[in-house]
């Protein structure tokens, strides 16, 4: 007959317990910090699902995969994705995440010897121009047009910012700078996202201390550089092609 009232009263000091209270409110901060200031990436993963879809697109080429491309997000919406990286181990990783359909092994600079003209509805080339110098990332823009049917989609800081090669890939080194501008002249609409650009440093993480006052003045500047590119941390742009 005590084993009821036993039960009843652990149940009570569960409930009461400090650590159980501080993890609901902690669950309650993260909630409503997110609503008031945003996550870091929702605006972009946003914006490129937009412009990646918007029309039709039934085929992607994504050029640079590399290990876990943004297209991830919303890649089962998208018939037919092939993604092109020269690291094998990033092809790999892709590969078993499922983010593409197929994989080629290549230099992206030889895109134009491996794809046909408007073979792609669509043509994504995010975070790779900066790896490139200047030259050959022209090169690889106007390839990447020819292979596109309906658009294509470039993603970059906007100018340079620095960023050395990593020990297990040297080709993430940042070499050339690219700014709004710079695309407009090929004929891009571009849209900025990360916030106001003097907000965040290298790997787009804050520029100065306290890291987490900074960063949330960064995401509440999101929706106002979103249509001011020219003062964003990063660049997202989209050329569409007249028969699309």
């Amino acid at each position: 007959m005590t084993i009821q009232p036993i039960t009843a009263r652990r149940s009570a000091w569960r409930f009461l317990h400090p650590g159980l209270w501080l993890s609901y409110v902690g669950h309650l901060f993260r909630k409503w910090d997110a609503r008031l200031f945003g996550v870091d990436y929702d605006q972009y993963h946003r914006v490129l699902k937009r412009l990646v879809l918007d029309g039709r697109c039934e085929s992607l080429l994504d050029v640079g995969c590399g290990a876990n491309s943004p297209v991830g997000r919303f890649a089962a919406l998208i018939s037919r994705r092939v993604g092109v990286d020269t690291h094998l181990p990033s092809i790999e990783q892709s590969r078993n995440a499922g983010i593409h359909s197929e994989y080629v092994i290549s230099n992206v600079l030889e895109i134009g010897e491996k794809f046909a003209a408007d073979s792609f509805d669509c043509v994504t080339l995010l975070e790779v121009i900066e790896h490139l110098p200047r030259e050959a990332g022209e090169q690889l823009l106007a390839q990447c047009e020819r292979i596109a049917r309906l658009k294509v989609v470039v993603s970059t800081p906007n100018g340079f910012l620095f960023q050395a090669p990593t020990p297990d890939n040297p080709f993430q080194e940042h070499i050339s700078g690219w700014s709004a501008a710079d695309f407009r002249s090929r004929g891009y609409e571009v849209t900025g996202t990360a916030g106001w650009k003097p907000l965040r440093g290298p790997l787009m993480r804050p520029r100065w201390r306290p890291h987490a006052v900074f960063r949330r003045l960064s995401l509440l500047t999101e929706r106002y550089i979103e249509t001011r590119p020219d003062q964003a941390f990063q660049i997202l742009c989209v050329k569409k092609f007249p028969q699309g």
